[in-house]
């Protein structure tokens, strides 16, 4: 399986999408595929990425969330399994593993997060994504005072909602097109860097 939309050359792209992609490549090691797997419509990217850096990233817009970054990637993860998108159950199970410093923790909530080695606080927070993800229709007050009962405050509440809904497009643009995950996010996080692997 390929992807189905043929990935642009880095250097055809305009400066500022070229520039950032360049960026996370020093960063990660490598450039993710969706960053060039979007990069085909410039608008679309760009506005993709404002709003996964909103949300994602609030602190960089100088907005505090109550959710921390693992937190984040844990939405994102559960919620990309029940959507069966695999590149981003792989990307961000990897990301989730080296936030939570915990290499099972990926694998647990993908599969089954009510079995997964989570908080309560998490096991809530997971729990209201998954009826924005599956049943958004059927949202009542009590779904917001289960998360409030855990210390969530309405805007903590309204970033995971709005980090299920986020991750719902891009969850549906990566499996529409074929895009595959980088070899590279298979492993990440699943070996702890100062213990080096057995032969």
């Amino acid at each position: 399986m390929a992807n189905r939309y043929p990935l642009p050359d880095l250097n055809s792209l305009p400066e500022d999408i070229r520039t950032r992609i360049l960026q996370v490549q020093e960063k990660a090691g490598f450039v993710p595929n969706v960053f060039l797997g979007l990069a085909r419509r410039p608008a679309e990217w760009r506005a993709f990425f404002a709003y996964h850096d909103a949300l994602m990233e609030p602190e960089s817009a100088g907005r505090s969330s109550g959710l921390s970054k693992g937190d984040r990637e844990m939405i994102v993860t559960t919620t990309s399994s029940a959507n069966q998108c695999l590149y981003c159950v792989v990307a961000h199970g990897a990301i989730l593993r080296i936030y939570e410093k915990k290499p099972l923790l990926a694998d647990q909530v993908a599969v089954n997060y009510r079995k997964a080695d989570i908080s309560p606080r998490q096991r809530a927070m997971l729990d209201f994504a998954m009826k924005v993800c599956q049943r958004s229709q059927d949202i009542e007050e009590a779904d917001f005072q289960a998360l409030q009962a855990q210390g969530f405050d309405d805007e903590d509440i309204w970033d995971i909602a709005a980090i299920t809904a986020f991750f719902g497009l891009s969850n549906r643009m990566a499996s529409f097109s074929g895009m595959l995950p980088n070899p590279e996010f298979y492993l990440m996080g699943r070996i702890p860097r100062d213990k080096p692997a057995r032969a």
